[in-house]
């Protein structure tokens, strides 16, 4: 059997304890501290007996007993959280023993709420012991709590430097990193901190952009590409670090290596084309013209299908204006200018490659150049003389033919001084144009007619050779007093196959395609972009006609297309787009005004010509409606079924209507673009400024009352500026703003316009919106920035997040009334909807109906 341990029962321990006492004062203290340390033997959870113990020990000179018993019982303290007497016991310990590094620790975490200094004294004791011991482990502990009551730089490189040798890499590079900021903080040089860190742990990748930064901060650009590359090259950096990298390579000059970064970062911000535009003309002077021309071409087609072709334009004008361009670069801008009907630039161009090429000799180059420029003008001064450099230079027979392009043109030979003048900026004047454009369809015309004034006395009588400018003055009701007008030839007008007898009319049927047409218009309207216009535009229509196809074609007449979209029914495949393309281009070029009705098509003489592509796509009947914009063809609408089919006038009717509508909605898409781009924006933020506010405004009030749409104006205000630097710094709050400036530029809808308001206000337009639309676009963008926040304060380890209050103002909408008045109104309003939402706290969302502002508008 187990042998039984007999524990005294607590009558005998007090009857022993009674004793203790009895002899104790008696005077008998040894006897006595003997049975106490019986007692304690049987009861160690006693603690008062431990503490009249550890007094007798001391009274009897017993001290290593005492230091024992003192130890024990702070320890015991410690655990069920008594500090007061834990502290008084550690004292007593401390002023007849030495505590070990533990209770010193324990008293340090005691003394954390009271008294920071003692305590760290105390964690100095200690690390002073576990110094002696080599026990680094526990110097990490104790150290740890340190730099909690310390955050100093002296107390983290002691971590760093510990941590070091105790071999844990990934603490030791974290702490140096720490030290490398509190240096940064302080003036200091962080570079050396941040290459220790580094090399304790080079794979913490943001320790290595921070390492890389400030070596190529020092002009050490070598040893930044280094430390880069292999973060890079594992395909799993941030794109700070790789724009890091980049901006390495652009420094050492390695232009090839870092061209695939340039356009990945470019991918995905489109608002760091500056860098592509500034690494093509690094190529340049480089003098890596394959490579720059290969870049540029792909920036081409990038902005080509986003629909900013004219910038890109004015991008590589600028580009090559300010560098001597190679023969190839010329080439190069003459495609562009070529390709986009751009005839005054591409002329141009091309004199500036004759010169070239006459300058190295190349003289059959250069007489190809000059008779590509008499074929697009052979008024342009100086041929005569370009003429006779080549005399005798190329075969007589090319002359010849290079010179009768230009021998009906007497014009006396012009001076120089005339030739530049003759020569002046063709950016200049595309300029003056668009700008003149947007301000006639925004209804701004004593504006627009200052612009033509000024194209008037920069370039005198261009309008008579530059129809988009003959154009923009009839726009705008300006005859140039110089000019004179020549009626165009009358185009021939191809009559249309005569139709079937008109079949019955369905009532119900008309009234449904009459009620589509609001539908369809409405929803054109909300599109941002050209094709995205288009492709609704087929979608819907051929969608409620049931039709084969329905197919929307944008071409200038003789000119290749620049847009096509299609739709196919039920059961009907994707029709070839060459075979689409000459139907269509057929179609156009019938030059009627009217709907084209064919009822076969393919047998119709008016389309012989492409009959071939007729058959293929199987189409049988035809409904046909040209896009004009004023006077101008700019397109055309069809209708194609592959079975007969009568097409009721009032389909016609309802059909021409869509197509006027489209056009509208597209030329509504284009200038929308066009002002977003000519609207000086800031460079960080990507937010439009305070100056173009009232303009855009009313623009989208005008354009709100001809569509009969809503327009809601929302005000936001992410605290007091002044109050916000004062607490921050204006660096941090400028630095967040612009922050949320990018989050909302990303996010809101292409039709949406956000302003800078003032220093902590942003304003934005949203068309085509409702009170109730805008109180969800408010949530939307109030989760967008939800991780945006305010740089964190010493001591604390989040920073400041930033919200909103808001106020929001639905614009009253009406045709009888005065635009201003609108915007005057719909302003007033949102800005006391959001002086009441500060006055009810931060974070609030106040709307101000519009139950007064009838009255206030009318």
């Amino acid at each position: 059997m187990p042998e039984i341990t007999n524990r005294p029962n607590r009558a005998e321990l007090d009857r022993r304890a009674e004793r203790a006492e009895k002899l104790l004062q008696k005077g008998k203290a040894g006897e006595a501290l003997e049975e106490y340390l019986l007692v304690l033997r049987d009861d160690p959870e006693n603690d008062t007996v431990r503490q009249l113990t550890a007094d007798l020990c001391l009274s009897q000179n017993r001290t290593p007993d005492a230091v024992k018993l003192l130890g024990e019982l702070f320890e015991r303290q410690v655990n069920v959280g008594d500090a007061t007497r834990a502290s008084l016991t550690y004292k007593k310990l401390a002023r007849h023993g030495s505590p070990t590094w533990e209770q010193k620790f324990s008293f340090g975490q005691l003394l954390e709420g009271s008294n920071k200094k003692l305590a760290v004294g105390t964690y100095e004791s200690a690390l002073s012991d576990l110094a002696k011991l080599e026990n680094k482990k526990g110097a990490l502990q104790v150290l740890g709590r340190v730099v909690t009551l310390e955050p100093v730089q002296a107390n983290f490189v002691r971590v760093a430097e510990l941590s070091s040798e105790a071999g844990e890499s990934k603490a030791a590079a974290q702490a140096f990193k720490r030290v490398a900021q509190l240096a940064a903080a302080g003036g200091g040089d962080p570079g050396q901190w941040y290459e220790r860190a580094y090399q304790e742990d080079s794979s913490d990748e943001e320790i290595t952009l921070a390492y890389g930064k400030s070596l190529l901060g020092q002009g050490q650009v070598g040893a930044a590409i280094f430390v880069l590359a292999p973060q890079v090259n594992a395909g799993k950096s941030s794109p700070q670090l790789r724009e890091i990298y980049c901006e390495a390579l652009l420094t050492a000059g390695r232009y090839a290596e870092a061209e695939p970064l340039v356009w990945q970062l470019f991918e995905q911000n489109p608002k760091r084309m500056p860098q592509v535009t500034a690494l093509i003309g690094q190529l340049a002077d480089a003098e890596q013209d394959e490579a720059a021309i290969s870049l540029a071409r792909k920036l081409g087609q990038f902005q080509g299908k986003r629909g900013e072709r004219r910038q890109f334009l004015a991008v590589m004008q600028e580009i090559t204006s300010a560098r001597q361009a190679s023969p190839e670069m010329l080439e190069f801008l003459s495609e562009l200018y070529n390709a986009s009907n751009r005839e005054a630039d591409y002329c141009q161009t091309l004199l500036k490659l004759f010169d070239v090429y006459c300058g190295t000799g190349d003289f059959a180059k250069a007489a190809e150049c000059l008779d590509r420029a008499g074929e697009v003008d052979p008024y342009e001064s100086g041929h005569t003389k370009r003429l006779e450099i080549l005399r005798g230079k190329i075969d007589e027979n090319k002359f010849k033919a290079i010179a009768a392009r230009f021998t009906p043109v007497s014009k006396p030979a012009i001076t120089p001084e005339h030739e530049q003048e003759a020569t002046l900026g063709a950016a200049t004047l595309q300029d003056l144009m668009l700008q003149a454009e947007i301000l006639v369809q925004y209804g701004m015309r004593n504006k627009a007619v200052e612009r033509l004034q000024r194209i008037q006395e920069l370039f005198p009588r261009e309008e008579e050779r530059n129809e988009e400018l003959q154009r923009l003055y009839l726009a705008a009701g300006v005859k140039p007093s110089h000019a004179g007008s020549v009626a165009p030839p009358a185009a021939a007008t191809a009559s249309a196959s005569a139709s079937a007898p008109a079949p019955a009319v369905d009532p119900m049927a008309e009234m449904r395609n009459v009620t589509r047409v609001a539908e369809i218009t409405r929803k054109l309207y909300h599109q941002g972009t050209a094709p995205a216009v288009l492709t609704t535009a087929v979608n819907e229509i051929g969608g409620h006609w049931e039709v084969s196809r329905c197919v929307a074609l944008m071409r200038t007449p003789g000119s290749a297309p620049t847009a096509m979209q299609e739709f196919c029914g039920k059961e009907v495949q994707e029709g070839n787009p060459a075979a689409i393309k000459a139907v269509m281009c057929a179609l156009q070029d019938m030059a009627s005004e009217e709907p084209i009705q064919l009822a076969d098509a393919q047998t119709a003489p008016e389309l012989q010509g492409v009959r071939k592509a007729v058959a293929e796509l199987g189409t049988t009947a035809v409904l046909a409606f040209p896009l004009t914009n004023d006077e101008d063809s700019v397109g055309v609408l069809a209708l194609l079924h592959n079975k007969p089919r009568d097409w009721p006038h009032t389909d016609a009717v309802v059909l021409k209507t869509l197509a006027d509508q489209m056009v509208i909605a597209l030329n509504n898409a284009g200038l929308r673009r066009l002002v977003k781009n000519l609207s000086v924006t800031e460079e960080k933020s990507g937010l439009l400024k305070r100056g173009s506010y009232l303009d855009l405004l009313l623009a989208e009030s005008k354009r709100a009352v001809q569509n009969a749409s809503a327009l809601c104006v929302l005000l936001l205000q992410f605290g007091r500026s002044a109050a916000l630097i004062k607490e921050y710094g204006e660096a941090a709050v400028e630095g967040t703003m612009e922050k949320i400036g990018q989050q909302f530029a990303a996010n809101l809808r292409t039709n949406d316009l956000a302003f800078r308001y003032d220093t902590t206000t942003i304003a934005i337009i949203l068309g085509d919106t409702t009170e109730k639309e805008a109180m969800m676009a408010i949530e939307k963008l109030r989760k967008i920035i939800a991780g945006v926040c305010l740089p964190a304060k010493e001591g604390s380890e989040e920073g400041h997040a930033m919200e909103f209050s808001a106020g929001l103002a639905e614009a009253v909408i009406k045709e009888s009334y005065d635009p201003v008045d609108i915007v005057t109104e719909v302003i007033n309003r949102a800005e006391h909807a959001l002086a009441t939402s500060l006055a009810h706290g931060s974070g609030k969302v106040v709307v101000l109906g519009a139950a007064l502002a009838a009255g206030a508008v009318a």
